[in-house]
């Protein structure tokens, strides 16, 4: 089963994981929202859309924008909609 951890700790685990683009989208409802503080910056995907950013706070360090997600992917990635990915050292073992 697909985790996700960072300085100890697990923020994210699912067997219902989304692999796109060699990345592991965990569903909203496997993600440990206590760790999470939502982040200004944004990107865009040419075929997913914009995405927006949390920085992952675990025992007073920071990790800015750590993980990211689409709130309102584009027709082509309409199934991770508010599914979360991590990168920034964040391990995601599957």
């Amino acid at each position: 089963m697909p985790k996700a951890t960072w300085n100890g700790v697990t923020l994210a685990e699912s067997d219902h994981c989304i692999v796109i683009e060699n990345n592991q989208y965990f569903p909203p409802d496997a993600v440990q929202r206590e760790y999470f503080k939502p982040s200004e910056t944004h990107s865009t995907c040419p075929w997913k859309g914009l995405a927006s950013y949390y920085s992952i706070e675990v025992d007073g360090k920071v990790n800015k924008d750590a993980a990211w997600y689409y709130p309102e992917p584009k027709d082509a990635a309409k199934e991770i909609k508010d599914y979360v990915a991590f990168w920034h050292g964040v391990t995601v073992d599957a």
